[in-house]
């Protein structure tokens, strides 16, 4: 698993994670990117999973959001519809973050398309670390990008599958 954390703060919409690629108790990679700014539609988006599921996530999303012009909350209910009844994307298990400038979204293979409570989300193995962490940050004077950063390395302190290896897109 990884830790993805997505902060709204002050206008900015921001999704962090880190960056380890583990297979059981080993660490493959250390710098891998599990975030995605989607640049035509102002919308972030992480994943927590299979980094080769998470390209394909990635790139069904984005056509979604080109199908629906723009509308992210129309085209997370498609993905998850698809997600969750399509063979080969049903096997999949992960969560993703996304967000835009209005709206925040936890959408799951199950079918779930949560819009959370606050401004704060985090997924992954890490998640709920980062989550709070999050929480108690957003209560500071610093910026959505320093709180998502923030929340991922105590996340990392506390996961082991969690490294300090943070990646970052906003909007």
């Amino acid at each position: 698993m990884t830790t993805i954390v997505l902060v709204r703060k002050n206008d900015e919409v921001v999704v962090a994670g880190d960056g380890q690629v583990s297979m059981g108790n080993t660490v493959v990679k250390s710098t891998a990117s599990k975030v995605r700014k989607i640049e035509k539609r102002d919308v972030v988006a992480g994943f927590a999973g299979s980094t080769a599921d998470a390209l394909t996530l990635f790139e069904r999303l984005e056509g979604k959001l080109e199908k629906h012009a723009g509308n992210l909350s129309r085209a997370a209910v498609e993905l998850a519809k698809d997600w969750r009844t399509d063979k080969y994307l049903r096997r999949l298990e992960a969560l993703m973050a996304v967000g835009d400038k209005k709206n925040s979204y936890i959408i799951s293979g199950t079918g779930d398309v949560l819009e959370p409570e606050g401004d704060v989300i985090g997924i992954g193995s890490g998640g709920n670390y980062a989550l709070a962490a999050g929480k108690v940050l957003m209560e500071s004077n610093i910026s959505a990008e320093e709180v998502a950063k923030k929340a991922i390395k105590v996340a990392a302190d506390i996961c082991v599958f969690t490294n300090e290896n943070v990646k970052v897109e906003k909007i």
